[in-house]
């Protein structure tokens, strides 16, 4: 993508190397910027008569003054992180949330507990938490707030608060009565294109990561085959006098070949497939926020045609216009400006990832 370039502050006629250029690259806020520092480690097991669970530690460090300390540490589970991104959907229907790791349900509950798919996790839920922290909306959302700072029953008894059953369900309704009314007519322009972009985006992240998966698994049997190899020249050795040490520098050189690979398979389960996957869910989230902006515009259009064709109550369909209309024009500037923000960090992130890629696929085959 050529508008990749547009972004690149460094001059083309100077040569610089990959890292640096990573190292150089910074996004808008910078860290002397920040004032809320967030930390998810320490992943803890938890087995009760009803079920098995891991709660994660969440550490928080601020110097802002709407918080009453300066460190909190609380611990976390997996659905106290999906309450935390439901209510930021619900608070901000417009804005760009974060993606969480998806519940893992497959290939069985032990797969599910092993150490790999925890720390998997726990990188994501960190990544989840400091996105949130450096978006210049979400961080000052209260229910944010609560999610860093309150102790589990404080946390349990603010869900309790939320939303009834009732009001849940008419807020489903009408979001579904709003989906089925067809095609949003006066959609601006910039917003069709955003579709047409994502619609895009999302095709060729999808067969991005299809790839890199299968590159991964390619590169793993061929890691198992040739493990095999080594410790069968070195036996073969042991019998044959003459090229015994032929035979043993051949071992050795398969070892160290294999140690390589494992490094560059390390590489992409690190940094390619987390990066790629989290793109893919940022690609159906960003669809789901211009679908809740074009339903906004429909019930702005829906009551515009309502008071074309009503003689009476005329007065009443006005009032309730001009607040839609404004609550269009908040839901377009909320996203155009979200818009912006993650198209850079996209770039910044694709940039990075795939350099780095580049780096550690020359380091390989150097050794």
């Amino acid at each position: 993508d050529t508008s990749l370039t547009e972004v690149n502050p460094f001059s083309p006629s100077v040569p610089i190397s990959p890292s640096s250029m990573i190292n150089q690259y910074k996004f808008e806020d910078g860290p002397e910027l920040r004032d809320l520092f967030i930390t998810v480690d320490d992943p803890e097991s938890h087995i009760t008569a009803i079920e098995t669970f891991i709660t994660y530690r969440v550490v928080t460090k601020t110097t802002r003054g709407e918080f009453d300390s300066s460190e909190y540490e609380v611990r976390r589970r997996y659905q106290d992180f999906l309450w935390l991104k439901s209510k930021l959907e619900e608070a901000h229907p417009t804005l760009i949330i974060p993606p969480l790791p998806e519940k893992f349900i497959m290939k069985g509950m032990v797969e599910r507990f092993s150490d790999e798919f925890i720390e998997t996790r726990k990188k994501a839920l960190h990544k989840f938490l400091n996105r949130i922290a450096d978006h210049p909306t979400l961080t000052f959302n209260e229910d944010f707030k609560i999610f860093l700072t309150a102790q589990a029953w404080e946390l349990s008894s603010h869900k309790k608060q939320g939303p009834g059953l009732l009001s849940r369900m008419g807020q489903t309704v009408r979001a579904v009565a709003s989906s089925v009314r067809g095609a949003v007519k006066n959609r601006p322009e910039m917003f069709t294109e955003m579709n047409n972009y994502m619609e895009t985006f999302s095709q060729k992240i999808n067969l991005l990561d299809k790839i890199a998966h299968r590159i991964y698994k390619e590169e793993r049997e061929y890691f198992n085959e040739m493990k095999e190899y080594g410790p069968i020249h070195t036996l073969w050795s042991a019998s044959e006098e003459d090229i015994a040490d032929s035979l043993k520098g051949i071992a050795g050189c398969i070892d160290r070949c294999c140690r390589a690979t494992e490094k560059r398979m390390a590489g992409l389960s690190e940094h390619l497939l987390p990066i790629l996957h989290e793109y893919v869910l940022y690609s159906e989230i960003l669809m789901g926020v211009l679908k809740r902006r074009d339903q906004i515009q429909g019930e702005l259009d829906s009551k515009v045609d309502a008071l074309a064709n009503k003689k009476t109550e005329k007065d009443l369909f006005s009032e309730e216009i001009g607040k839609l209309e404004d609550k269009v024009e908040r839901a377009n500037n909320a996203l155009k400006a979200d818009w912006d923000r993650w198209k850079q960090n996209m770039q910044w992130d694709m940039r990075s990832t795939f350099t780095n890629v580049a780096e550690n696929n020359l380091l390989y085959y150097e050794e």
